[in-house]
């Protein structure tokens, strides 16, 4: 096999834990908001020049605004070299971070890269849906030519 044979099945693998992780993710994150009451969660990030961030995390019950319990969730990883999905603990506002973290991975890789993107995931408990509002940003230019 080529180099580049040997990486594109290392990138497929990637891809595939990537979405296996995120699927285990949504599901332990939303047993987690729900056992403490919590209905929606706002996420906000932002990213360019090769830096990206989550810039807010806000959970509510109904319109009110709550803090997020201290229990650990447990949250899946893939490594981009290893075969196998890892796991680790983490506190629930940090594991809804990684949930959001690992869906713009798995649909936008490098979404923080030039240009960048910002935008927002909504999390619905009761539907357990994770909606999200992406802006990539691009440069772009006009030009024209005359002769006279």
């Amino acid at each position: 096999m080529s180099d580049a044979e040997d990486f594109k099945k290392m990138l497929e693998r990637h891809s595939a834990n990537v979405t296996k992780a995120n699927g285990l993710n949504k599901a332990a994150v939303f047993d987690a908001l729900s056992a403490a009451g919590i209905t929606t969660v706002h996420v906000n990030f932002d990213g360019e020049g090769d830096e990206g961030q989550i810039e807010y995390v806000g959970a509510f019950a109904g319109d009110k605004r709550m803090d997020f319990p201290s229990a650990p969730v447990t949250l899946y990883s893939a490594a981009f070299q290893r075969a196998e999905i890892t796991s680790r603990e983490m506190p629930l506002k940090e594991a809804v971070e990684e949930l959001c973290y690992g869906y713009l991975e798995q649909e936008y890789g490098g979404w923080e890269n030039n240009d960048g993107a910002f935008g927002e995931f909504t999390l619905d408990v009761a539907e357990r849906r994770i909606a999200l509002e992406f802006n990539g940003r691009f440069t772009d230019y006009v030009q024209t030519n005359h002769t006279f």
